[in-house]
C-alpha cells in the first residue's frame, strides 16, 4: 500500500470515528421502557475496532515518515516544516493585509497613520516563501504517491 492510500484510510477511520461519536450520543440514554435506536454495545465494539486500526495506520504512517528520505531529510520532518511555514505564512499574509491598509484623511488635521514595514519588499519575500513551501509541498505530495507504507 502506497503511503497517500494509508493517508486516505487515516482520514476515513477519523471521519468514522467521529460519526460513532455522535451515533453513541445520540444513544446514550432512552426514556424509561423504549429501545435505543442503536445497539449501544455494537458501537462500543465497532469504535474500539476502528481505534485499533487507527493507532495501528497511524504508527505505521509515522514509521514510514521517519523512515522516508525526500531532499536528503526525512519525510517527517518536512512535514513539520510544512506545517510550521504555514502558520507562519498565515500569521504574515495578515499583518500585510493590515500593514498596507490606507486609512484616507478627511482633512489636513487628521492623525496620519502609515505602516511600520516596507509592504512591497514584505511582499516580495512573502511571495518567495510561498513559493518555496508550495514546492517543499510537492516533493511531500511525490513522496505519498511513490512510497510505500512500512509493514507492522
Amino acid at each position: 500500500m502506497k503511503l497517500a492510500n494509508a493517508l486516505s484510510q487515516r482520514s476515513e477511520l477519523q471521519e468514522r470515528i467521529r460519526q460513532l461519536e455522535a451515533r453513541l450520543l445520540d444513544n446514550a440514554r432512552v426514556q424509561e421502557g423504549e429501545q435505543p435506536a442503536e445497539d449501544p454495545e455494537e458501537l462500543l465494539a465497532e469504535l474500539e475496532s476502528c481505534c485499533g486500526q487507527l493507532e495501528d495506520l497511524i504508527g505505521r504512517i509515522n514509521r514510514t515518515n521517519s523512515a522516508t528520505q525526500v531532499k536528503g531529510r526525512a519525510l517527517s520532518d518536512l512535514l513539520a516544516c510544512r506545517d510550521v511555514w504555514k502558520q507562519k505564512l498565515q500569521i504574515l499574509r495578515e499583518f500585510l493585509s493590515s500593514a498596507s491598509d490606507l486609512a484616507t484623511r478627511r482633512t489636513v488635521g487628521e492623525i496620519k497613520i502609515r505602516s511600520t514595514v516596507n509592504v512591497r519588499e514584505m511582499q516580495k519575500q512573502l511571495d518567495a516563501a510561498s513559493k518555496a513551501l508550495r514546492e517543499l509541498d510537492e516533493a511531500i505530495q511525490e513522496a505519498n504517491w511513490t512510497t510505500e507504507l512500512l509493514e507492522e
